[in-house]
């Protein structure tokens, strides 16, 4: 019991830790070089735990039941931010939690998350992250949208890139297209929309309590699809425990590298290392699970980046933050 309690208090004294640092002058941040190499070390970092992840959850789906993967993974992942917030002093109770922008925000990490783990699950772990690289491209669009952003001509054309890169992937006209290629699209689309209403939640939410909620909400997307799935839920092997265990520390540990990678250099110094997450997820794929790389895969995947990067671009230019 001490032994799993260690385990449940570790990943939380790292978030601490981490939720702790000092956010340095900005003026500073831009002058110095080094913050920035470091913010870039720390991004990378947390793009190849996400790909870790990743692949402890589609390890585990092939063995259990994907509603009980996602209750098991999202109540080891709310134990985890549920320690921090407390050993912070930190409530999880407030009116805040139940605002308008909180309960949009959870129905969007229900769908973003059922769906995405749905697609590793069923389909490839490459192309699933090729698609998710996607989300900032539409953030920057319901951006535009629902919250009034300015976006230029330039940009919305850069969006349109992203959109046909995305097409160019699930190929929806291609004889071999099956629904399951609109997974990734589903949950890409959960989490574009999870980060638009994350813009518009209350500041006194901590990131502790933000993250909490987030992983009940993979709790309740488990739940969820258990209504659909007619497969009992399995004892738990030893094994088993460790792969689940995996990707909750993995999934924490990245958490902790991009806020500390965010709070180190300048966004858009930073935010351009998280493409690196397509090196590690499709790496992953490839070796650990004998994916191929097809064409429409590879030229998606460029367009998509180009997208990004171009979009991450012209906001620095004009002085607006980064979409995530």
């Amino acid at each position: 019991m001490g032994g799993l309690c260690f385990l449940i208090r570790l990943p939380a004294i790292l978030l601490i830790l981490v939720f702790d640092v000092k956010r340095p002058d900005m003026q500073t941040i831009k002058r110095d070089r080094k913050a920035n190499l470091t913010g870039a070390f720390w991004m990378v970092f947390a793009m190849a735990a996400f790909a870790i992840e990743d692949v402890y959850i589609k390890a585990a789906s092939t063995v259990l039941p994907v509603s009980q993967v996602l209750v098991l993974f999202g109540l080891g992942g709310a134990m985890v931010f549920l320690a921090a917030a407390i050993m912070r002093g930190e409530s999880i109770l407030s009116r805040a939690v139940i605002s308008r922008p909180m309960q949009i925000r959870v129905l969007f990490e229900i769908a973003g998350r059922l769906f995405f783990v749905l697609a590793i699950a069923l389909s490839s772990l490459s192309s699933a992250t090729v698609i998710l690289q996607a989300t900032p491209v539409f953030v920057v669009a319901g951006a535009a949208i629902f919250f009034g952003e300015r976006v230029g001509l330039r940009r919305w054309l850069a969006i349109i890139v992203g959109l046909i890169g995305v097409i160019v992937i699930v190929q929806p006209g291609a004889s071999g297209f099956t629904p399951v290629s609109l997974l990734a699209v589903a949950g890409m689309l959960g989490f574009a929309g999870r980060d638009l209403a994350s813009r518009a939640a209350p500041l006194s939410l901590s990131t502790a309590v933000l993250g909490f909620y987030g992983f009940l909400a993979i709790v309740v997307a488990g739940a969820l699809y258990r209504l659909r799935d007619t497969e009992a839920f399995y004892p738990v092997t030893a094994e088993q425990g460790m792969v689940l265990g995996g990707a909750v520390f993995s999934g924490v540990a990245a958490y902790a590298c991009l806020m500390k990678a965010m709070r180190t250099g300048e966004v858009a110094a930073v935010t351009p290392f998280r493409y690196t997450r397509l090196i590690f997820g499709v790496a992953c794929g490839v070796v650990l699970f004998n994916e191929q790389l097809t064409l429409s895969v590879m030229i998606g995947c460029s367009l998509i980046v180009f997208s990004g990067l171009f979009i991450i671009v012209r906001q620095d230019k004009r002085g607006a933050p980064a979409g995530r």
